[in-house]
């Protein structure tokens, strides 16, 4: 059964926006942040208009509305990941709760003798905290490079790089090149070795079901706003045994059990890092988009995406100065295809397609370690999710040809 998508189409209002030049949007920026359906906004219009209140606060019928939904919806997130409430970390979003390792477990148990295993594929929000960590504690980092050929993790230096190593942190699914790592080997050769994982899964959860506790992983880094969620919120999913290991990242309220003069005592499990008002509106609007992106088969998602991702790298590549980096014809891709001109710069190849509508991202992706090794400053990067279309796709490339030949003829 395949994707109904032009009815999926018709829950994501924004779809029907027309830009002020009058064109209509057509959005290829879904690594960035995905648009969010009517069920989302609604359900956070609800909050705001029904019962707005402050949860675990009060015994008024508001607080215990704000309370009861703020709570079901961390149930509906964390059995849509394969795990219990308990096991999960409400954060802002992948950022912090990548920090929220670094600061609440990495702290409290790595010193100057230990090793922190990083990949050059990684985003900055996961490289920076742990280059911070190195600094203050003294732990070593070691990047396991890319395979500039394949685009792939070298596996073979990831081997060696993960001897000795106390902690490793891979991104699930590269958000410039779309590749999904092996997740399983990377879990298999680190537990070996003795070292605890960090998977990102900002970018493999729009795309995959992320089962947490199937997949052995310690700590998981997810983002609602790139899966149909609003922005400001995340969680860390985290294993029982890791959690016990962990100090307070934030402090204040909510997390404590006692304060007086002389000292304070802090709540146990993910109250201990659920710090002050909690983001009500947020969680119910997450709550919603993992309950409508549970009626899809992940699979069917997948194939949709990849297969416009691959027709749309398979096109483009054949355009004069065009270079596409990754291989979105791969079955593990996820629907990102960067690229870049010899000769347009991507600023102003961006503010070319949004001439025609489209809407991609520009820039290094904060991924500038990659970048590097890749040998770019930057690149365009069109990226598909569940409601693009191969119409969508087949203008864009038309678009992009357009504005090639255009230039080439202006030179």
């Amino acid at each position: 059964m395949s994707l109904d998508v032009e009815a999926i189409r018709k829950e994501f209002p924004i779809l029907e926006r027309r830009l002020p030049n009058g064109k209509l949007l057509v959005y290829f920026d879904n690594a960035a942040t995905s648009q969010k359906p009517q069920c989302v906004i609604d359900a956070m219009s609800d909050y705001y208009s029904e019962y707005n209140s402050n949860a675990h606060r009060a015994n008024h019928t508001l607080a215990d509305e704000a309370t009861s939904a703020l709570e079901g919806a961390r149930s509906s997130i964390s059995s849509y990941f394969g795990t219990s409430p308990e096991q999960m970390i409400y954060t802002s979003g992948a950022t912090e709760a990548i920090n929220l390792v670094a600061y609440g477990w990495a702290r409290e148990n790595l010193g100057d003798n230990d090793v922190v295993v990083l990949t050059e594929m990684e985003h900055h929000a996961d490289i920076v905290p742990w280059q911070q960590l190195s600094k203050d504690k003294g732990v070593e980092i070691r990047y396991v490079p890319i395979d500039t050929a394949s685009f792939t993790l070298d596996m073979e230096a990831f081997e060696i790089a993960s001897k000795g190593a106390s902690l490793v942190c891979v991104v699930h699914t590269s958000n410039v090149l779309g590749i999904r790592n092996p997740i399983e080997e990377i879990v298999e050769i680190s537990h070996s070795n003795g070292a605890r994982v960090l998977l990102d899964c900002a970018q493999g959860a729009p795309h995959e079901r992320i089962h947490f506790d199937k997949s052995r992983v310690d700590f998981v880094a997810v983002s609602a706003h790139k899966m149909g969620g609003p922005t400001g919120i995340g969680c860390l999913l985290v294993r029982k045994d890791a959690m016990e290991q962990m100090g307070p990242f934030m402090t204040g309220g909510s997390m404590i059990k006692t304060v007086s003069t002389d000292g304070s005592t802090f709540q146990e499990g993910h109250a201990m890092f659920e710090t002050g008002t909690p983001r009500i509106a947020e969680a119910i609007g997450w709550g919603a988009a993992v309950e409508w992106l549970d009626q899809f088969d992940m699979s069917e998602l997948h194939s949709h995406v990849n297969g416009i991702a691959s027709w749309t790298a398979d096109r483009i590549s054949q355009i004069d100065g065009i270079t596409v980096y990754g291989d979105p014809s791969r079955s593990d891709s996820s629907g990102a295809v960067s690229f870049l001109h010899d000769s347009i710069q991507s600023q102003d190849l961006a503010l070319l397609l949004d001439e025609g509508g489209f809407a991609v991202r520009t820039g290094h992706h904060c991924a500038q370690p990659l970048m590097d090794a890749l040998g770019v400053p930057s690149t365009n990067r069109a990226s598909f999710w569940i409601y693009n279309t191969m119409e969508e796709a087949e203008s864009f490339v038309k678009h992009l040809e357009y504005v090639v030949d255009r230039f080439s003829h202006n030179l």
